[in-house]
């Protein structure tokens, strides 16, 4: 069947071509060394850098994912996400201002500047593997997956046929993220973010305008109530497969209490780290990095879902037979079926947008780790090289031939892609615990390599015991409703507590040297004689990060209110919206952000 018409085919490869052009117009500036290719010569606006934040993060399998939490919780669902929001904006306030401060191109590098000894090499050269290439090629393989199954619904083609047109999709990312270096990446994901919003807010607009839905009101009218829920329910049972939300008192505990600084997964590493972190080192300075990541937090928890969550609802009401582990395709077939001449060409590059932001940045984002923290640490380190010159513009060449090579290898990942979700889920739980050792390396002395090695293995020990060990002498429910998680953070906090203080310090010509670099606050007596600007700034540095948060849920209640036509709700948000903003603005003023 055909859906889409000749417009639309302009409109499409009309922006794929622009694409194209913007990664050949910065190929210059990728070629100025590594910190060019991977930092974009460390001068990116805060809009520039946070646009780029925010349109990594949407990916093509995100406004799906949020549909099929809609079809099983309505609203609500979306706190598996909204949770993260703590975490995200601990980093805003406590750590941007100082990944820019460190002057490093990866966040691994830090690892040989916080720490001493082999084991510090060897954290680093690992940990470039697992992160640069098996975890990237994973997330790719998840992103290429949700285009591929786009395809399948919008085009009505075979998998092979939409394999190998993803594929295809994939080689383009990868030419002009080869080509254009970080820089050339960023302005794309702001082009591509805008294109992907705009479509996304025309097709709410539409969905929710036909003669079926009825607007809001036919919509509340038609659903039921517990849909429009936007706050989650205590209960004494959990994984409702329908319903509201649920969450036990352990679920809460774990959501609140621990998952947004002690679970470590790519996305949401407390304390930054990965894209994000390589966004903020990329800024002009530490002020550009602090805003970018505070622009960022605000955009992903309250512009972007509205739009899903509205065309996520009408779906439920045009498409009622479609079975509830298909319900992500709501999105798509809502798309293809209501969207006019045009508009559906621009809402079609919208998920390619999506799409190819999300892979160029994991695409440069690997290779910086492959080709910094591996290839020049380990295998072909600087001085092999006559001058420095000669040595960046190598580098500069190795980079773009190790994102091809994550190109090559994402695509036998793409086709294993059912194996590789267990193996997600795996690598997900196995980072329960870690994310303390990776906020305190920044604040307390007494952290070592040790630490944070130990820290990366506990929770794998602790998945056996809690699996295969623990459950044949505990109750039959004792792991379930988040006791599993519970349990590993704290085994995995007892083992580093007990490694950091059962092995020597980091070497103390390495720890003055990264507090004279850094000048955290925290716990750094024995490195300094009287107390630093940061450490006088705590207090204020706590104030901005609660009322961020305060100010941030308030938005996103406020937009979700006015949206439902509860207007006494909205404007009480947006009271609260206000109060989150004056105590932030002077927590930041006082913190010298402003």
């Amino acid at each position: 069947m055909q859906y889409l018409q000749p417009l639309d085919w302009i409109i499409v490869f009309g922006f794929l071509a622009l694409f194209v052009f913007i990664g050949i117009r910065f190929r210059g500036k990728a070629g100025g060394g590594l910190a060019g290719f991977f930092l974009g010569g460390r001068n990116m606006p805060w809009y520039l850098a946070g646009v780029s934040m925010v349109a990594t993060t949407f990916a093509a399998d995100t406004p799906l994912w949020v549909t099929e939490k809609i079809a099983q919780h309505g609203i609500s669902g979306n706190w598996l996400w909204w949770n993260m929001l703590i975490g995200g904006m601990l980093t805003t306030f406590f750590f941007a201002r100082i990944w820019r401060r460190a002057e490093i191109i990866t966040e691994l590098e830090l690892l040989e500047i916080r720490y001493s000894g082999k084991v510090a090499q060897w954290l680093r050269g690992v940990r470039a593997v697992y992160l640069g290439l098996f975890m990237n090629v994973v997330i790719i393989g998840w992103v290429n997956a949700a285009l591929l199954s786009i395809l399948e619904v919008f085009f009505e083609i075979p998998y092979e046929v939409a394999f190998w047109c993803t594929m295809g999709a994939m080689l383009l990312v990868a030419i002009y993220s080869a080509i254009a270096g970080l820089l050339g990446i960023a302005i794309t994901d702001f082009v591509q973010f805008i294109i992907a919003m705009a479509g996304s807010v025309i097709l709410a607009i539409v969905v929710l305008q036909l003669p079926e839905v009825g607007g809001m009101s036919g919509l509340k009218a038609q659903l039921p109530a517990w849909r429009f829920n936007l706050l989650p329910e205590l209960s004494g049972a959990s994984d409702v497969a329908v319903g509201t939300f649920s969450l036990t008192a352990g679920a809460f505990f774990s959501y609140i209490v621990l998952q947004w600084w002690a679970s470590w997964y790519p996305g949401n590493e407390p304390g930054g780290g990965g894209y994000i972190s390589q966004r903020m080192m990329a800024a002009k300075d530490e002020k550009n990095a602090v805003y970018s990541s505070l622009f960022f937090q605000i955009a992903h928890y309250c512009l972007r879902p509205w739009p899903w969550i509205i065309v996520g609802l009408a779906a439920l009401v045009l498409y009622p037979d479609l079975p509830l582990e298909e319900s992500r395709k709501g999105f798509i077939l809502a798309m293809r079926d209501y969207l006019p001449v045009g508009i559906k060409g621009l809402l079609l590059v919208g998920f390619l947008s999506a799409y190819m932001s999300t892979i160029s940045t994991q695409l440069n984002w690997g290779s910086s780790y492959l080709t910094n923290d591996l290839y020049k640490r380990f295998l072909k380190p600087a001085h092999t090289f006559s001058t420095p010159s000669s040595g960046e513009s190598h580098y500069v060449k190795a980079g773009r031939v190790i994102t091809l090579l994550i190109m090559g290898i994402a695509m036998i990942s793409t086709s294993q892609i059912t194996m590789i979700d267990e193996a997600a889920q795996f690598l997900i739980a196995s980072g329960a615990g870690l994310g303390m050792v990776l906020i305190l390396r920044w604040y307390w002395w007494r952290i070592n390599a040790w630490s944070e090695l130990s820290a990366t293995l506990a929770p794998l020990l602790a998945l056996a015991l809690a699996n295969y060990v623990l459950p044949d002498y505990l109750p039959q429910n004792f792991f379930d409703q988040n006791g599993g998680f519970i349990f590993t953070v704290a085994f995995t906090t007892v083992v580093w507590l007990v490694v950091t203080f059962s092995t020597s310090p980091t070497d103390t010509q390495v720890l003055s040297a990264f507090y004279e670099r850094i000048k955290p606050g925290g716990w750094w007596k024995p490195f300094r004689a009287k107390a630093n600007k940061e450490q006088q700034n705590l207090p204020y540095l706590f104030l901005s990060w609660l009322s961020g948060v305060l100010l941030t849920y308030s938005i996103l209640f406020s937009m979700g209110y006015f949206i439902l036509q509860e207007y006494g709700l909205a404007i009480g948000w947006t009271g609260g919206a206000l109060v989150g903003f004056v105590f932030m603005r002077l927590g930041m003023k006082r913190a010298d952000f402003l």
